[in-house]
């Protein structure tokens, strides 16, 4: 397990221009946002407006803080996220508009690269074990406030990483819900 600490993640314009990304991390190490394989971050989103269009690309998107944002996403129905709501998936080459509901939120973003990778968030809302999937080549855990997974000490969107070569079990404990993110190699 590799601790990641929201202190140390790196901050980026967004691909538009229009705002800024955190970015929690990248595979491989180092891509920009024309040649990962997939990359997990978070982002304020301050004003209504288009997402930025990711060619060949998965996407699904999690609210961390705030009251939420309506997506309208080509070829799919108007969705409203907040807090409580499960991770939502879509094309990131989908044309996709955003219409915050009251206010700033911050979200949480995955994208995996079509034909190398694809990938599951699961937000799970009590502490406890957590099932290390035998398919995921990677599995991460983003914590919202503080916790406890396998014994480290997390803060608030602190993350842990897992390279797992098979099932297992992750210990959180967690007053708060956690993201699970497995990312799974498809070629």
């Amino acid at each position: 397990m590799k601790v990641l600490r929201a202190k140390d993640y790196r901050r980026m314009p967004w691909k538009n221009g229009k705002g800024e990304t955190v970015e929690i991390t990248v595979f491989p190490e180092g891509a920009s946002v024309a040649d990962f394989g997939w990359r997990v971050s978070m982002a304020p989103v301050v004003s209504d407006g288009a997402f930025s269009n990711f060619e060949e690309i998965d996407r699904t998107l999690s609210i961390l803080t705030g009251e939420g944002m309506a997506l309208s996403v080509e070829g799919m129905e108007r969705v409203v996220l907040g807090t409580v709501s499960a991770p939502f998936a879509f094309p990131g080459d989908a044309a996709t508009d955003a219409v915050l509901t009251q206010g700033p939120i911050t979200d949480l973003n995955v994208m995996t690269r079509r034909g190398l990778f694809s990938h599951r968030v699961t937000r799970v809302e009590t502490a406890g074990e957590i099932v290390l999937s035998a398919d995921a080549a990677v599995t991460m855990i983003v914590v919202t406030g503080e916790a406890s997974v396998v014994g480290a000490a997390l803060g608030p969107l602190d993350a842990a990483i897992f390279d797992t070569a098979g099932p297992g079990l992750v210990v959180v404990d967690a007053e708060s819900p956690v993201f699970v993110i497995e990312i799974i190699a498809t070629r």
